[in-house]
């Protein structure tokens, strides 16, 4: 199947009286366009700032699209087989919150009136978990487009596990400034290689950014980019021609590739003086020129007024949602009684709880063999994939370095396995990663060596933002890297990723501390973890060693450097130190002992551990090519030199 198997929706429902009727009017598309422009054009004047610019220009095809096409229910933003919107042009927000308003989700006027406040619903940029009915976090552009990608293919996956109750699509609108960054190009191939059909993008083709004409910057013909990455392109030429945007949506429906359909509006459309220029982008009209505007629309109406005609018609389409929403429960009710098991399944999944069975498969993990922490995730990636079909991710072209080989991968013939090759796109695999997730009934995750952390930082940081637990495996974590030299060996990443807020790092020693880092991820709901494995074997070793309640030294040290640590530690005790070894696995969560003398030792930056240590013994230069072994003596990562670190430090404590 290439698409969704979703029915089409009605516009017309006439078999049985008592189901509410919808049936398209001029008149009200005309007074629901001119609604939403002038509530988003209110919210801005109101808040003497956002974009009225794009809202006012974009309005038909949004009005368009949740009128005739998107199946959701506004008394249940969660219902598991909505489709899904998002605004990837995150600025226009105002037209997302009028949209949300007019539907009837849980959004008053009260808070369109607020919009840009501090504590409001109606926040600057959309925030997943502000306002009911936020798909997502947008105005990162690109991102938006990214995570649509992510959310389509969630669907693909879950229908290939649960086709009896699965069938909807993804919708996206898009501005200029998402099709120039980098993500999208990453995204719109991938989408365009798997061939998701049940995503749908517009583009609001205004050719006006920040500063000024598009052709100031770019020439891309984005109709031939998107054809050449395999999706079905159409151009609306007028971006106020209803009937023209709900004939291209059908037609996008219907084809079994991903839709990119090309909508040409006017920015600020009829704004007077500024209507198609940058002045109507990011500022307020003005009294003067909003009140010119709406006498020219013949609009009488007082701020954040909703005409009665708009308000009967949105209700009447919130209550076909809701009866759409009805319907797909007694599907799931069937479900539920031909395979009790699976429907158990889907629900537990959605719901992110753990299989009984997860924690004794991880605790089966460790070994007494050395083995890199990368090798050790491995194994526990196969144990969690034991128990938890709903755990699925890949690699940005690393999987058999990164440890994340989890078999067959998926394509466009088959969704039902577990892998994912999201290929050299970083930064595209973790927002795809952050779609899926936000889709809900998946757990995932995706790797890369730990230096290529920076490509997909921003994805990273949206994960943080909206909370979604996303498990980023990241791997050869330090100069150990070796011969692969200072590009590919990671120095201020793991303290760069330390001040995420809500980022959960984790840095294992072996096999039981690796095991218990994959525990900590899939047992997180509510933010990403990011696992940071070794490259080289380290022994399965317990650092506790010999040492008083109160030792009068600690020497604390992650992942790879617990075994340096634990051989430092033992020479020291044996020219009588009393000597405790502390391992950290989470960074943020250690606070110093009562020792008399702390000291620390990773492989990276020691700025973090200013504060926390007496002595912190790391690396804050780049580092060389060469076997890695050899780089980290070089780099003072020896017995011997972290000794004659403590004792020189020793030497000239108080």
């Amino acid at each position: 199947m290439n698409g969704p198997d979703q029915k089409g929706r009605a516009m017309t429902l006439m078999t049985d009286v008592a189901q509410p009727t919808f049936v398209p009017s001029v008149t009200t598309d005309l007074l629901a366009v001119d609604t939403l422009r002038f509530l988003a054009a209110d919210m801005v004047e109101a808040a003497q700032s956002g974009h009225p610019g794009m809202p006012m220009g974009a309005a038909p095809m949004a009005w368009t699209l949740w009128s005739r096409h998107l199946r959701h229910d506004p008394a249940d933003p969660d219902w598991a087989d909505r489709d899904r919107f998002v605004l990837s042009a995150g600025h226009g927000s105002a037209l997302l919150y009028g949209l949300l308003h007019l539907f009837g989700y849980d959004l008053p006027v009260e808070e369109l009136r607020r919009f840009r406040q501090l504590g409001s619903r109606t926040p600057g940029h959309p925030e997943f978990g502000d306002t009911p009915g936020v798909e997502c976090t947008t105005g990162p552009l690109g991102q938006g487009l990214a995570m649509a990608v992510g959310m389509a293919l969630a669907e693909r996956m879950t229908a290939a596990r649960y086709p009896e109750i699965t069938g909807h699509r993804t919708y996206a609108i898009v501005g200029d400034g998402c099709l120039m960054e980098g993500v999208s190009h990453e995204v719109a191939s991938f989408a365009g290689h798997l061939g998701l059909g049940g995503l749908i993008v517009l583009w609001d083709d205004n050719e006006i950014t920040i500063d000024g004409a598009v052709g100031r910057s770019c020439s891309d013909d984005q109709v031939a980019r998107f054809a050449a990455y395999g999706w079905h392109t159409e151009v609306v030429a007028d971006g106020t021609d209803i009937e023209a945007i709900d004939a291209a949506l059908t037609r996008a429906k219907d084809d079994p590739r991903p839709s990119f359909l090309a909508v040409r509006t006017v920015i600020g459309h009829g704004a007077p003086d500024v209507a198609g220029t940058a002045k109507a982008h990011g500022s307020p009209l003005g009294a003067e020129r909003l009140a010119q505007a709406k006498e020219l629309a013949g609009w009488t109406l007082p701020p954040f007024a909703v005409p009665e005609q708009v308000a009967a018609t949105c209700a009447v389409l919130a209550a076909i949602g809701g009866e759409e929403h009805a319907t797909w429960l007694e599907e799931v009710a069937a479900f539920d009684a031909v395979a009790p098991a699976r429907a158990a399944e889907f629900r537990r999944a959605r719901a992110r709880l753990l299989p009984a069975g997860l924690l004794p498969a991880l605790e089966a993990v460790a070994a007494p063999a050395p083995r890199a922490t990368r090798q050790s995730s491995q194994a526990c990636l196969a144990a969690a994939l034991s128990t938890m079909p709903e755990l699925v991710g890949g690699s940005a072209d690393l999987a058999g370095s990164t440890g994340t080989v989890c078999g067959d991968v998926v394509s466009r013939a088959d969704f039902a396995s577990s892998a994912i090759a999201f290929g050299v796109r970083e930064f595209g695999m973790a927002a795809i990663l952050n779609g899926m997730s936000l889709h809900g009934g998946l757990r995932v995750f995706g790797s890369t060596f730990l230096v290529f952390a920076d490509y997909l930082r921003p994805a990273l940081r949206l994960s943080a933002l909206m909370g979604q637990p996303v498990i980023y495996v990241l791997t050869h974590d330090s100069i150990a890297v070796g011969e692969d030299g200072p590009t590919h060996q990671p120095v201020e990443h793991l303290e760069s990723l330390r001040v995420i807020p809500g980022l959960q790092v984790l840095r294992p020693a072996n096999d039981v501390e690796t095991a218990l880092a994959w525990e900590l991820a899939l047992s997180r709901v509510d933010g990403p973890t990011a696992l940071i494995l070794s490259r080289q074997s380290l022994p399965q070793l317990d650092p506790a060693g010999e040492s008083s309640a109160s030792p009068a030294i600690d020497i604390v040290a992650t992942g790879s450097e617990v075994a340096l640590a634990t051989a430092a530690a033992a020479q020291l005790r044996a020219e009588g130190f009393d000597v405790r070894v502390v391992p950290v696995l989470d960074r943020c969560r250690f606070t110093p002992g009562a020792a008399a003398h702390t000291v620390s030792i990773e492989a990276g930056s020691t700025a973090g551990w200013a504060g926390l240590v007496d002595l912190a013994i790391g690396i804050d230069e780049f580092g060389h090519s060469g076997p890695g072994d050899e780089v980290l003596a070089h780099h003072g990562f020896t017995v011997a030199a972290v000794l004659d670190r403590i004792r020189e430090y020793l030497d000239g404590a108080p």
